[in-house]
């Protein structure tokens, strides 16, 4: 273990007493902070209850105490005065002032009683018993004072009332003040201790929530260096991860929650950082093979030593049949073991020295491979080739099939160096395998070398499909039309449309140098389109004149395989105002058996139409006779590979036969093209073939030369 990870378990151990959880920790710190306030309120609410209590006995007794002995004072001070009015007052008017006395006195003895009862402080109990005393003495001279008034006798009672009652009533008058001031001194004392009672509850509230504030500050600040500072450590952390940095763990900390995260960003890390080499190994490899792609073949790194100078590119031949035929497991297999034993053999070749160091096999789509190595040579370069044939030799055996391995090969070089020749670029002899291979299949040979021929062909061609969209809507194109002929009758029944290109500069452009470029790029459809509008204006200015024919225009597997095909040639026909049956269309064998199933829905959609159609080139697609019955035809053309000099093969004449045979059991017309000799009209003649097509009839014509045949046609 390194001592950067020490280090980080070191400070990563939580300390003594200080949970590592931060849950727990707020859990703890606001506990504590519940309890405090807690705590402060159940004080404040105590002494607020006693304060209470204390207010309320001041209320209900103190204060009612104090105005009892205020009381005391009045009534003592107004029975002086009432004994004055007594004395006073006539007899008549006695009775009222001895009530007014009377009720005095009660209230007096009343107000006595009722402190005696509440009073328990010693010295007001001292001043209580000396009022009491001083009662009795008032109450004594008072009735001898009466008893004076009563005897007439005022001066007697004056003599009482200073000597005896006003005395008396001066001592309890002074008890009861000293009693008012006790009481006084009393409740000014209950006050200051309530008060001081007071200023300690907001005392020991006012620190607890000081107490509880400072907790709280402690518990956040350190809540919030457990927390935030781990989280720029998180934080760093996603920031490498997103540039890209993967070589870096996450410290562990302090904080159990921070951890979980730290560790969900490392296994986070592992995955993506997993997940980017499983992309760049995707990037750059094969799925299936394991080998390099298009992509590594153009960055590959080979030895400086030897730079590479030539590249092979190998063609898995019938892939597409076998993938359809045996399934594309089969196929898989049969790529593995190609990219398997080509390896092999090149790793084997730079062994043995024929080839230089370092050799990058690469496979490019489906089940073709590139081979980008560097060779003394050309004669190298075909050794290499014979060894990798050889490597192929054995069958594949997959699925209970044995399956033969064959390659078409197009080799590339950059000249020979001893002749100044540089080292071409990758994509440059890539460019120029594809070129060579493409020479190889249309030869029909195992392999083709690049050549400048090639590469001039190649420019020619596409300078060509670049002309062709403007030679279409400049009218550079012409329809020329080889007549048809009964065979019965001699008349014509209708002809062939044959497309020629007059271009501007180059001069007559041969179809068989720009039709099929034409369908492999596409444009043919245009090139469809084009001579089905001529056909139907001929066809439209021949109606007046020749109702009878019918000219038929050739229809590619581009047309057949393009949606919507049917309802296009429908609309041409309705805007042309042409009968459809005055209009056939030619589809080639082999473009049917491409796609049987849609061929033939697509042949009944035409049929519907009211169009023709015919089978060209009859008898070199390997069509099957199932299909055969289903189709909606209603012509046979042989193609001519079984005319020429038919009268001089007997063979080819009980094959013709039953071909005309198969078609008529069918109710097809049989037409026979590339007829050029007498021999060869009455052998077809004779093996029952309907209607002859060839420069012994006609010649393709056009212009002055076409209306030159149609001046000879007798009209119906």
């Amino acid at each position: 273990m390194d001592t950067q990870h020490t280090r980080s378990q070191a400070t990563a151990r939580p300390r003594l007493g200080w949970p590592r959880r931060i849950g727990w920790r707020l859990a703890l710190g606001f506990g504590v902070l519940v309890v405090l306030m807690l705590v402060a309120l159940a004080q404040a609410i105590f002494q607020i209850h006693h304060i209470t209590g204390v207010t309320q006995r001041f209320a209900t007794g103190d204060m009612q105490r104090l105005l009892r002995v205020q009381a005391l004072s009045l009534q003592t001070e107004g029975v002086g005065n009432a004994l004055i009015r007594l004395i006073n007052a006539p007899r008549a008017n006695r009775v009222a002032e001895y009530a007014d006395v009377d009720e005095r006195n009660r209230r007096i003895d009343g107000i006595v009683e009722s402190l005696a009862d509440d009073l328990k402080d010693a010295d007001q109990e001292q001043n209580l018993k000396h009022l009491v005393e001083s009662r009795a003495a008032y109450a004594e001279a008072f009735i001898a004072t009466a008893d004076e008034i009563e005897g007439d006798n005022p001066a007697a009672a004056w003599r009482l009332l200073n000597e005896r009652v006003n005395p008396a009533l001066k001592t309890m008058l002074l008890e009861s003040n000293a009693l008012l001031q006790r009481e006084r001194e009393r409740i000014e004392s209950q006050l200051d201790d309530a008060q001081r009672l007071f200023d300690r509850v907001a005392l020991w509230v006012a620190g607890l929530s000081v107490l509880a504030v400072a907790l709280a500050v402690w518990l956040g600040v350190r809540t919030t260096r457990s927390v935030v500072g781990p989280l720029e450590q998180l934080e760093v952390a996603a920031q490498r991860i997103a540039g890209g940095d993967y070589s870096r763990r996450v410290p562990m900390t302090r904080t159990q929650e921070v951890d979980r995260v730290g560790r969900a960003l490392n296994t986070m890390t592992d995955a993506v950082a997993q997940r980017e080499r499983d992309i760049e190994h995707l990037a750059f490899h094969d799925p299936l093979t394991g080998l390099p792609n298009r992509t590594a073949l153009f960055n590959a790194v080979v030895s400086t030593q030897a730079p590479p100078n030539c590249l092979a590119l190998m063609d898995l031949a019938r892939l597409k049949a076998i993938n359809e035929t045996l399934g594309y497991t089969t196929g898989d297999t049969l790529i593995q073991q190609t990219a398997q034993r080509a390896s092999q053999a090149l790793q084997a070749a730079a062994a043995s020295g024929l080839i230089g160091p370092e050799p990058v096999v690469a496979r490019l789509s489906g089940g073709t491979f590139a081979a980008l190595f560097s060779a003394p040579d050309r004669a190298a370069v075909e050794t290499l080739r014979e060894r990798i044939e050889q490597a192929m030799g054995a069958p594949v055996h997959c699925s209970g099939h044995s399956v033969d391995l064959s390659l078409n090969y197009g080799l590339a070089d950059s000249g020979d160096p001893a002749q100044g020749a540089t080292a071409l670029p990758v994509d440059t002899l890539l460019r120029n395998a594809e070129v060579a291979l493409h020479s190889a299949k249309r030869a029909a040979v195992g392999f083709a070398w690049h050549s400048e021929a090639q590469e001039a062909a190649r420019l020619s061609h596409l300078s060509l499909l670049s002309d062709l969209r403007q030679a279409v809507a400049t009218s550079q194109l012409q329809m020329w039309l080889q007549p048809k002929f009964s065979l019965a009758t001699g008349r014509a029944v209708g002809a062939e449309a044959l497309v020629r290109w007059q271009h501007p500069t180059r001069g007559f452009v041969s179809p068989a140098e720009f039709v099929p470029f034409a369908e492999q790029a596409g444009y043919i459809t245009m090139v469809t389109n084009w001579m089905l509008e001529q056909a139907l204006r001929s066809l439209a200015a021949w109606a007046p004149t020749h109702p009878e024919l019918s000219i038929a225009v050739n229809v590619s597997t581009r047309d057949l395989q393009q949606k919507g095909f049917a309802e296009r040639v429908a609309r041409m026909i309705e805007a042309s105002g042409v009968p459809a049956k005055r209009l056939r269309l030619e589809i080639t064998e082999s473009g049917l058996m491409d796609d049987p199933t849609h061929s033939v829905a697509l042949l009944h959609a035409l049929r519907d139409i009211g169009t023709p159609l015919s089978i060209d080139d009859f008898g070199t697609g390997y069509s099957s006779l199932a299909y055969l019955q289903k189709l909606p035809v209603s012509e046979l053309k042989i193609d001519r590979s079984f005319i020429d000099k038919l009268d001089q093969s007997p063979g080819t004449q009980k094959l013709v036969r039953a071909m005309t045979e198969m078609g008529h059991g069918l109710d097809l017309m049989v037409t026979a093209e590339g007829v050029e000799t007498e021999a060869e009209r009455e052998t077809i003649t004779r093996l029952g073939v309907d209607v002859m097509q060839g420069y012994l009839a006609s010649k393709p014509l056009h212009g002055e030369k076409l209306q030159a045949w149609f001046d000879v046609l007798p009209i119906k």
